[in-house]
């Protein structure tokens, strides 16, 4: 047999269609051919043509690639989305959101019909589960995912796969070596001219590194320190036997090439067994000069199982033993309390809560209250709870870190009496987000509104989510939603498109709106104030002159005011609109009925809230009952009075119409 007749030669693969790669083509080069400017015959570059299938967009957001090709001119923005475009290369994230056009267009295919939302109730799952591998969420290969994959319910929430920070990778991150010797060598600094480093006297066995350290600085861990008191007696430590048995069992034990047995026959040939083998030590004796050099340790170990105890964190802790001025790195706080609670070390458990308490945020709020939780410092805890009883409607409901917030934790903010609210569909839409983060764990950016719709109404039509075995758990959650409060007619056509609570009590929700307007305005079955007035707010971010926004409510208005007089105080007030006030918008004039009652009995609360590293102060008229008029003198509540702002101000109005 010839050798070509033993050679396999695969058959090169065709190539595909012209018209098939057009589209993609025509979206790849629309950038670059936009930021070219006008040629020099002065042609007008083609566009792709518009088919069923491929449609060009005339306007591009934010996440799209731009796909014009026409010279940009003075186009700023159009400018900026095509240099991004350039700029940007094409991960498996960019890919999807160029292609996508619906979470089902992967069932239209028919090309020769245009694109049709589906309708029916036997949607198919969009999407399969991804699989991601160890290998694939490193640092080189991590792509982050825009769009949502659909998954099936489970009985419980499935872990959410970390917020993954970009690491360079030319970058050498500092081992957790490094940073103990960073810290472990500021005491060297105190020693005078002439003095010797002494040698380490105790090793550390913990979180599979050996940490060498020196008994006087173990006092201040009370851990650490009864661990050496009741160690056995220091023993005799091994050393290689020359400088170059040291580099080559180093070698070995890195590599994976060689088994464990091996690994374990060199070690031992490479080391001096017994301390009385050789007696007499010359100057060069590699028991002086290797790094595993001749002493006396005690050894002593520390099992730890905590997720949030790592090895910079215990690098970090045990090399702020070595010096009085604890230095800790914001982004390891918590991990850092973490090892410090185990190691005992009292000075930098406290030290790590004081930053804590001056760095809460939507990035750490979480973090921090779940290892605050755990080591026992209520007074983070304390504050993460009123910065979230602040900011969760303001700041978490639009971050990615919502995901991260503990569903016990979420159910006792909403239900806190202190929580302020734009107004009450903002809780429902939160927990909506809330609720798609942990159905699909894999995301790792904030999704937009259209694309929750589209999952919630990609689901089956049979049942409501909350009344599903695998949704019931989310229950308590909506139950804290006061309901009675939505009364815009897009948010509950949201809300039944979503389907995730049951459609009969959307409809006993309209009928208590219709009944209300019917009844003057009365809410007579809603008794308890504080489980269900509603409620709206705002924040004032600098100085007010004037701030006012409207409230409607079963055919009755009120404008909710902050008005600085020339006092020098802010006033904050509610008061009533007539049917014909210029404040009033026009759609608010075309959609909303108005009560033509001369008075209403009012059950309301004006709260406001101020929040300063984790001190909340809370100036509040209590629940107050009115009646108002339509005149001057009765139109007015009862004021409330701040003489100075420390913005941001959180002012929050809860109305109840009693049944009068």
């Amino acid at each position: 047999m010839t050798e070509s007749a033993q050679s396999y030669f695969p058959s090169i693969p065709p190539n595909a269609p012209k018209a098939t790669i057009s589209y993609c083509r025509s979206v790849q080069e629309a950038p670059i051919s936009a930021l070219m400017g006008v040629v020099v015959d002065a042609r007008i570059p083609e566009r792709h043509p518009v088919t069923p299938r491929c449609r060009v967009r005339k306007m591009v957001g934010s996440t799209n690639r731009w796909r014009l090709p026409e010279s940009l001119g003075s186009d700023l923005l159009g400018s900026s989305q095509a240099i991004k475009a350039v700029h940007m290369s094409y991960n498996n994230s960019l890919v999807n959101i160029i292609t996508a056009e619906s979470p089902v267009l992967n069932m239209n295919l028919d090309i020769s019909r245009p694109y049709m939302f589906r309708q029916t109730d036997d949607r198919p799952i969009t999407e399969p589960d991804r699989k991601y591998s160890q290998q694939r969420l490193s640092v080189d290969s991590f792509t982050v995912p825009a769009t949502a994959p659909s998954v099936k319910l489970r009985n419980t929430p499935s872990p959410l796969a970390p917020i993954r920070k970009f690491v360079p990778t030319n970058a050498r991150p500092a081992t957790p070596k490094d940073i103990f010797l960073y810290h472990s060598k500021k005491s060297h600094s105190l020693l005078g001219p002439g003095q010797k480093v002494p040698d380490f006297d105790v090793v550390l066995k913990c979180l599979n590194m050996d940490w060498e350290l020196h008994r006087p600085f173990l006092q201040k861990a009370d851990v650490l320190a009864t661990l050496v008191k009741d160690a056995e007696d220091p023993k005799f430590h091994k050393y290689y036997r020359t400088p170059a048995s040291e580099t080559l069992d180093t070698y070995i034990k890195k590599n994976q090439f060689y088994s464990n047995d091996y690994k374990e026959i060199s070690n031992r040939l490479s080391m001096v067994e017994d301390p009385q083998e050789e007696e007499v030590k010359g100057v060069d004796h590699p028991a002086h000069v290797s790094e595993k050099r001749v002493n006396s340790v005690s050894i002593i170990k520390l099992d730890c199982h905590d997720p949030l105890l790592t090895k910079t964190a215990m690098a970090v802790a045990l090399g702020n033993l070595y010096h009085d001025e604890l230095e800790v790195e914001l982004e390891e706080v918590a991990n850092v309390l973490a090892a410090a609670s185990v190691l005992g070390f009292k000075a930098l458990q406290n030290t790590c809560g004081k930053m804590m308490l001056e760095n809460i945020s939507h990035r750490t709020v979480c973090k921090y209250y779940l290892a605050a939780s755990k080591y026992q410092q209520e007074q983070v805890v304390l504050a993460c709870e009123r910065w979230l009883e602040l900011n969760l409607i303001p700041q978490m409901s639009c971050q990615i870190q919502l995901r991260d917030v503990p569903m016990d934790l979420l159910q006792k903010i909403l239900k806190s009496n202190r929580l302020f609210t734009f107004n009450e569909y903002s809780i429902y839409r939160l927990l909506s987000y809330w609720l798609f983060l942990q159905l699909n764990p894999h995301i790792q950016l904030m999704p937009s509104h259209s694309t929750v719709l589209s999952y919630y109404n990609s689901l089956p039509k049979n049942c409501a989510l909350v009344e599903k075995d695998e949704g019931q758990i989310y229950a308590p959650l909506f139950s804290a939603v006061r309901l009675t409060g939505i009364t815009d007619t897009n948010h509950i056509q949201d809300m039944q498109m979503m389907n995730i609570l049951p459609q009969s009590q959307l409809i006993d929700l309209l009928s208590q709106h219709y009944h209300a307007l019917q009844g003057g305005g009365d809410m007579g079955s809603l008794r308890n104030f504080n489980a269900y007035s509603v409620r709206q707010g705002f924040i004032v971010d600098d100085e007010p002159h004037y701030h006012s926004e409207v409230l409607s409510l079963h055919g009755f208005h009120f404008e909710l005011k902050a008005v600085r007089s020339s006092a020098g105080h802010v006033a904050f007030y509610m008061q009533r609109l007539k049917p014909g006030d210029p404040i009033l918008s026009f759609r608010q004039c075309e959609r909303h009925t108005f009560s033509m009652r001369p008075d209403r009995e009012v059950r309301y609360c004006i709260t406001v809230q101020q929040c300063n590293k984790g001190d909340n102060a809370v100036l509040t008229t209590g629940i107050v009952s009115q009646k108002f008029g339509l005149g001057d003198k009765t139109s007015r509540s009862e004021c409330l009075k701040m003489e100075k702002l420390d913005c941001p101000v959180y002012v929050t109005f809860a109305v109840m119409f009693p049944s009068s």
